[in-house]
């Protein structure tokens, strides 16, 4: 099964790194300018609705897997984990038109992961990059998109893993998001309060705090290991499907 991607959307694939294997039109590629770097964050959204993404084949929901609920780290997990502090989550496209907001996407998304901004967790590379992959999925054009960002504490700081998994559910408690996307293995320890390697954690359907949760690389890894990006794409594209088939995340 094709992804069914208008011009913009295969511009910001590109973005990623991302090749899509279809036949774009001539007229097309030269209106979006695909090839070349995409839109600039806080550009504005187009005024005609987008077809949404598809899930690949691959990631279509068959049978139900076990889900994996996030339990309080273990003193081994927390000891290996780094010291991390938690910000207070920041909607990350608090303009958006709650009018506008394309159907499928649910009542808000919860992106947990570290940044090396947390102020401005869209700016430097990594951040136009997730904003890519954000976009590539119309969350842009959500309000109720937030992201909480884990940043290393100093030397000499407290390892807060385990109260920052509690926190974690704290906030999902609040914002009640219908997906919450954990991007990379420091935030997958952190909200999972699991040390697996990361291939096992994306292989599996997870909770936190009763909320599906989907983990997947970080948009730092991915500026250095080109080829995961496609794979972070799928991942992308399961935790919309998700959110599409669970009734209770379907919710906005």
């Amino acid at each position: 099964m094709s992804l069914h991607l208008n011009a913009r959307q295969r511009a910001m694939l590109q973005e990623m790194g991302i090749t899509v294997w279809a036949p774009v039109p001539a007229e097309t590629a030269a209106a979006v300018g695909l090839g070349h770097p995409g839109p600039a964050r806080g550009a504005p959204a187009p005024t005609a609705a987008m077809p949404q993404p598809a899930a690949p084949a691959s990631v279509r929901p068959a049978a139900p897997a076990p889900v994996r609920t996030a339990s309080p780290a273990s003193p081994a997990a927390a000891a290996a984990a780094p010291a991390l502090r938690l910000h207070p989550a920041q909607a990350l496209y608090p303009g958006a038109d709650p009018a506008q907001v394309p159907a499928g996407l649910g009542a808000g998304w919860l992106i947990v992961t570290e940044s090396l901004t947390p102020a401005d967790p869209l700016g430097g590379d990594a951040g136009r990059l997730l904003d890519n992959m954000l976009r590539a999925l119309q969350l842009h054009r959500h309000p109720r998109v937030f992201l909480a960002a884990l940043e290393r504490a100093g030397p000499g700081s407290d390892n807060g893993g385990t109260d920052i998994a509690a926190a974690l559910a704290d906030t999902v408690t609040v914002l009640g998001p219908a997906m919450v996307l954990v991007l990379g293995h420091v935030a997958a320890r952190a909200a999972l309060g699991r040390t697996e390697p990361l291939g096992r954690l994306r292989a599996e359907p997870h909770q936190v705090a009763g909320c599906p949760a989907v983990v997947t690389y970080d948009p730092a890894f991915l500026l250095r290991s080109q080829d995961n990006k496609a794979a972070a794409w799928a991942d992308l594209c399961r935790a919309l499907a998700t959110v599409r088939t669970t009734p209770a995340a379907r919710g906005g």
